[in-house]
């Protein structure tokens, strides 16, 4: 008889560990002195370069 391996994908982590992880890491990060700033909404991280929206136009 032969054994069938198959290669499940690996599950990913609960969302409660996720979240656990995140807010460790966000305690360290401020511990050692940083800052979390607000962005307003609608502002953009991208600052120089060319637009990167595809325009359609009819012919």
């Amino acid at each position: 008889m032969a054994t069938k391996t198959t290669s499940a994908k690996r599950k990913p982590e609960p969302a409660t560990e996720t979240s656990q992880s995140l807010a460790a890491q966000m305690a360290a990060f401020l511990k050692a002195g940083g800052e979390i700033q607000n962005i307003p909404n609608g502002v953009s991280g991208q600052t120089q370069g060319p637009s990167r929206q595809i325009t359609i136009s009819k012919k």
